[in-house]
C-alpha cells in the first residue's frame, strides 16, 4: 500500500497545483512549498507540478521504504535508480520481481527530485554538499555547438550523475496518409479547422483549446489589428482558463499560419456564426454539437475527436494531438527547417528539445542519396 500520494489542490484564487499527500492524508510541508513555487513562483504549467509531484511522491516512498531521511539519500540515489525500475505498489507478495518503469521513466523522476534538491539547498533545508552527490561538473565539448554557443575555450558544466542511458528516441509522428484519413472523417468544418490547425500550425491541445478569437490575425496587414507581425499568424499566449488551457511555455511566440489554415478557419466561423451561444464566447473553439453549446472546449475533448475520427477512419491506431504535433515538426525537418526554426514555432525552451526532430528518417537517408545524380559521362563508364 503506497503511503505518498500527488493530490490536485485548487486554490481560492482559482489556481490549481499539485502536491503530495503523507500520513494521515497531510501534504508534505517541503514538497508542497517547492510544487506551489514551481506553479506561482516560476510561473509553470499544473501538468509540469503534476508530473513532479508524482515523482516526488515515489521518491518519499522509497525514503519511507528503506527508512531514511530524504534529506540524507543523496549518495543513495544508485540504491534508488535501482528501486524505482522495480517498485510496483500493486504487486502481490511473492511474486516474480520484474522490470516496471523503464529509463526514461527513471530518469524523468530523478530529473524532478534533482531539481527539489537544488531547491532545498537554495533555501537551506539542505546543505550544498548533497548536490556533489548528485551532480559531476564535465566540460561540454559533447554538446551540438547551437547548445554552446560561439565563445571560444573549454566551459564547464553540471550533469546528472545517476541517468539511464535511454534507446534513441523514434519521433511517434501522424503521418501525412494518417492526417488525411482524419480530414476524411471529419463531419463538419469545426473539426476539419482543428485537425488542420494540429498538422499545419503544431500547437499542443492545451496551446490550441485556450487560443482566443483576438489571438488569430488572419490577415495579410495585422497593422489594422494593431500588430507588427506581416502575414496571416496566430499568437499563443499564456493565461488561465476557465476550461483548463493552458500554454506550456510562459514566453509568447507567433506561429505562420498557410492558406490552407486560413481557408479552413474562414469556413468554421460562418459554421460558428450559426450558433447563438457562441456569439458570446471568446475562445476560438467552442462547443457545436454538444452541451454545453457554447462553451470552450476543453483539452482533453481534442483526444476525445482525434479518436473518434480515427475509429471513423478505420485508422490501424488512434492519433493523439501530440502525433499531429510531431508530424508537423517532422515535416518542417524535412522541408530543410533549421533547428531554431523548429524550436522558436513549437515553443520549446531548449535546442535540445527540437533537436530529436534533424534525426533523418531512412526514407530521407534514401532520397538524399537518389537526389545526387552521377555525371553523365561517369555514368557510361560505370560497370554494371
Amino acid at each position: 500500500m503506497r503511503r505518498f500520494r500527488s493530490f490536485r489542490v485548487r486554490l481560492p484564487s482559482g489556481e490549481r497545483y499539485w502536491t503530495v499527500l503523507g500520513a494521515g492524508y497531510r501534504p508534505v510541508p517541503e514538497a508542497d512549498e517547492w510544487l506551489l513555487h514551481v506553479r506561482l513562483g516560476r510561473d509553470c504549467a499544473e501538468s509540469t507540478t503534476e508530473a513532479y509531484a508524482g515523482a516526488l511522491a515515489l521518491f518519499f516512498e522509497w525514503c519511507a521504504a528503506i527508512g531514511r531521511d530524504w534529506r540524507r539519500t543523496p549518495g543513495e540515489f544508485g540504491r534508488f535508480v535501482f528501486w524505482l525500475q522495480r517498485y510496483d505498489p500493486d504487486a502481490v507478495p511473492g511474486a516474480q520481481v520484474r522490470i516496471v518503469r523503464g529509463a526514461r521513466r527513471v530518469n524523468a523522476v530523478l530529473a524532478a527530485v534533482r531539481e527539489f534538491f537544488k531547491h532545498a539547498v537554495s533555501v537551506g533545508m539542505v546543505a550544498e554538499a548533497a548536490l556533489d552527490a548528485l551532480f559531476d561538473l564535465v566540460e561540454d565539448y559533447d554538446l551540438p555547438a547551437e547548445v554552446r554557443g560561439e565563445r571560444a575555450g573549454v566551459r564547464l558544466r553540471s550533469r546528472p550523475r545517476h541517468k539511464l542511458s535511454e534507446p534513441e528516441r523514434v519521433v511517434d509522428a501522424a503521418s501525412d496518409s494518417e492526417v488525411l484519413a482524419l480530414l476524411r472523417a471529419c463531419r463538419n468544418a469545426r473539426d476539419r479547422f482543428i485537425v488542420l490547425t494540429l498538422w499545419r500550425i503544431g500547437h499542443r491541445r492545451g496551446e490550441l483549446a485556450g487560443v482566443r478569437l483576438e489571438d488569430v490575425h488572419f490577415v495579410a496587414d495585422a497593422s489594422r489589428l494593431g500588430c507588427g507581425i506581416r502575414g496571416e499568424h496566430l499568437h499563443v499566449r499564456r493565461r488561465d482558463n476557465a476550461n483548463g488551457a493552458t500554454a506550456k511555455s510562459r514566453r509568447s511566440r507567433v506561429v505562420p499560419a498557410d492558406w490552407f489554415v486560413v481557408q479552413a478557419f474562414d469556413q468554421y466561423m460562418l459554421e460558428r456564426s450559426a450558433c447563438p451561444q457562441a456569439r458570446h464566447c471568446d475562445f476560438l473553439l467552442v462547443n457545436l454539437f454538444r452541451e454545453p453549446a457554447g462553451q470552450p472546449m476543453r483539452p482533453r475533448a481534442l483526444n476525445e475527436l482525434l479518436a473518434a475520427l480515427s475509429r471513423r477512419a478505420g485508422l490501424e491506431r488512434v492519433i493523439h494531438p501530440h502525433q499531429m504535433r510531431h508530424g508537423f515538426a517532422a515535416n518542417i525537418a524535412a522541408a530543410g527547417g533549421t533547428l531554431d526554426e523548429i524550436r522558436e514555432l513549437l515553443g520549446h525552451a531548449f535546442l535540445t528539445s527540437s533537436q530529436v526532430y534533424l534525426h533523418p528518417s531512412p526514407d530521407r537517408l534514401r532520397q538524399a542519396i537518389e537526389r545526387v545524380e552521377l555525371p553523365r559521362a561517369a555514368a557510361g563508364q560505370v560497370p554494371v
